[in-house]
């Protein structure tokens, strides 16, 4: 049944409704009745009243709002926006003070003279951008004169040792060793000092010369050159060689004999730790790495099979850098072995409580903790703590390393001032050679131990060490670090600085040949250059960033050509200092590069196995 609504709708009405009639009709009249109440205000209000009553509306679209928060909305915005543009105005337009960088400090300064020493001292055709005016391309004929091994046919390149021409490459190898040791180590500091691709070119120049010293692409060996040129004046003879004569490198006219072993344990591991660690420099570039590796896997393996010390079989050898040991080259070269393949036969091998033995790990004596181009055992003992302080490998390495480890931290302290291991001068350099002449060189390798020691501490969480019942923070250690190698830089009695061009005050008369002979267009023989060695002027070129040899035991220092032990600067006495300067420079919260050493070594302990599969029904 339906009915009518009286709003216009229609009206079902069941016939099941519990509601009566008379409600049905009470219930519209209510309606109407309300409908006509609301008819009669209409009415009765009046036209002012109905136009106040009306609220105004803005249609955005998507939304409608009342105009007045619309108005209020938009004049906000305004506001907003003026008030921001006239801030920014002001920003603009008012001077503002520029807050420098702080000036680097004094081991960064040093730093960027003493890696261009190195500049200085490259041999054969050099890079157009080499920045030391005073030299040129030399030596292009080194290695193709004949009377070499037929795998040995171009040894031009590399670098010369000292203030002479001639080629050592057992000290040379310590000095890219020691270079490659600091970048793997203070990389974010070389980039901080705007040095790392600096430094790296040097270290490669290095290591391609090595890979010319032998037979490179092959896997096994029986010869290496040992050394270029010659320096021998004994017995009186006039013969022209590297020291008889004093002439430019570019220059020299006459024969430069190689020499070659086939018994050098030393020297071929030493360049296999060159190689294998500038491996981990290079590693981004992995086609240069791995020929790195290959060479140092080719000589490792040589000096291991054909024993025997590389000066025994050369005189000269065993007169300007005599080798005692190949048992600290093999713990040395084999720890960077391990560190550039992840072979842990190496390991093995570094660890060996007999390799160790023969190198002096367990009986000290006066030179024990002193590193040197001779004698690695400290920088190797120092190299493998690191590895038990980061990574822990455990059974079988454990008792080997807990002993390195210790005896690197009663290393540490033999460098205190409260200890009298070694003495010190009245001005406060430590006498690592106790008295004998060329003191600086060992210094500085101390420092960048001490330096790199304490940041390994730190890195580790470690505030410190122990030496007997006292403890002494890290920072000890960089304080040792510090005093030294500010006393080369010139806070001691002399007030002079011993690396060439930096600071007001330094050698004049440094044992340089090259330095010593002006850039005049004349071409001095190898007498004629003698008038310039043994001029009292000053040399006419300035060979910057070169640390000579040092003071003696009583802080005294003679700035006088002819005396090497005093004014002779050397490519591993100027690798230390860099790798020292770089472990100093910048900021402290640097640190080290806790990674990079490792990026060949693989998980020390077996892979877990992977989690079972999930249970389907």
């Amino acid at each position: 049944m339906y009915g009518r609504d009286p709003w216009g709708g229609p009206l079902e009405i069941h016939a099941t409704d519990s509601a009566t009639d008379d409600e049905r009709s009470r219930n519209l009249q209510e309606v109407d009745r309300a409908a006509l109440d609301e008819t009669q205000q209409s009415w009765l209000l009046g036209a002012g009243e109905q136009k106040k009553k009306k609220k105004k509306y803005v249609d955005l679209g998507c939304i409608i709002v009342s105009r007045k928060i619309f108005l209020w909305t938009v004049g906000t915005l305004a506001v907003c926006a003026f008030l921001a543009g006239f801030i920014t105005l002001i920003v603009k337009t008012v001077p503002r003070h520029h807050h420098k960088k702080p000036p680097p400090d004094n081991y960064t300064l040093a730093l960027h003279k003493a890696l261009l020493f190195f500049n200085a001292q490259k041999s054969g055709k050099l890079p157009r951008h080499n920045n030391v005016s005073w030299r040129g391309n030399s030596c292009m004929q080194d290695g193709k004169s004949g009377g070499t091994s037929s795998a040995i046919k171009d040894l031009v390149g590399g670098f010369y040792d000292a203030g002479d021409a001639i080629k050592f490459n057992f000290p040379k190898s310590f000095a890219i060793t020691m270079l490659s040791w600091s970048v793997i180590e203070y990389s974010a500091k070389y980039e901080a000092a705007g040095e790392l691709a600096h430094v790296k070119d040097i270290i490669k120049w290095g290591t391609d010369y090595f890979l010319k010293t032998f037979n490179s692409t092959a896997d096994t060996i029986n010869t290496l050159a040992a050394q270029v040129g010659s320096g021998d004046t004994s017995a009186g003879s006039t013969t022209p060689n590297d020291h008889y004569c004093w002439m430019r490198p570019e220059d020299i006219d006459y024969d430069r004999p190689v020499t070659e072993c086939n018994h050098c344990s030393d020297l071929a591991a030493e360049m296999a730790a060159a190689l294998a660690a500038a491996s981990i420099v290079f590693k981004d570039n992995k086609a240069y790495s791995q020929k790195l590796v290959h060479g140092a896997t080719t000589l490792f393996k040589f000096s291991r099979e054909q024993r025997g010390r590389y000066s025994l079989a050369s005189t000269e050898a065993s007169i300007f850098y005599n080798s005692t040991s190949y048992w600290d080259e093999f713990v040395w070269g084999g720890a960077w072995m391990y560190f550039a393949t992840g072979n842990s036969s190496y390991l093995k091998l570094a660890t060996t409580p007999g390799i160790a033995k023969h190198a002096g790990a367990f009986w000290g004596g006066p030179d024990y903790g002193v590193l040197s181009w001779d004698n690695k055992l400290t920088g190797a003992q120092v190299l493998l703590s690191r590895l038990r302080l980061f990574l822990s490998p455990g059974y079988p390495y454990e008792e080997i390393l807990r002993t390195f480890h210790n005896q690197t931290g009663i290393i540490m302290c033999s460098y205190l001032p409260m200890f009298t291991s070694f003495n010190r001068t009245r001005g406060g350099l430590i006498q690592l050679n106790h008295g004998r002449p060329q003191p600086l060189q060992y210094v500085v390798n101390a420092a960048f131990l001490a330096a790199l020691y304490s940041d390994y501490l730190d890195a580790a969480d470690t505030p410190g060490w122990y030496c007997g019942p006292n403890f002494f923070s890290t920072d000890v250690l960089r304080d040792f670090a510090k005093t030294q190698i500010d006393y080369i830089l010139g806070k001691n009695p002399r007030r002079m600085s011993y690396v060439v061009g930096f600071g007001n005050h330094y050698p004049k008369h440094v044992h340089h040949r090259g330095a010593s002979i002006p850039k005049n267009k004349i071409k001095y023989n190898c007498k004629g250059g003698w008038k310039w060695r043994d001029t009292s002027k000053p040399n006419p070129n300035t060979i910057v960033g070169a640390m000579v040899a040092g003071p003696d035991k009583h802080d005294g220092f003679h700035d006088v050509r002819t005396n090497y032990n005093y004014t002779e600067p050397t490519l591993a006495g100027n690798a230390g200092l860099v790798a020292a300067l770089v472990a100093l420079s910048g900021d402290k919260s640097m640190g080290i590069d806790k990674n990079t050493l490792f990026s060949a070594v693989p998980p020390m302990f077996p892979t877990p196995p992977p989690p079972p599969a999930p249970w389907k029904p």
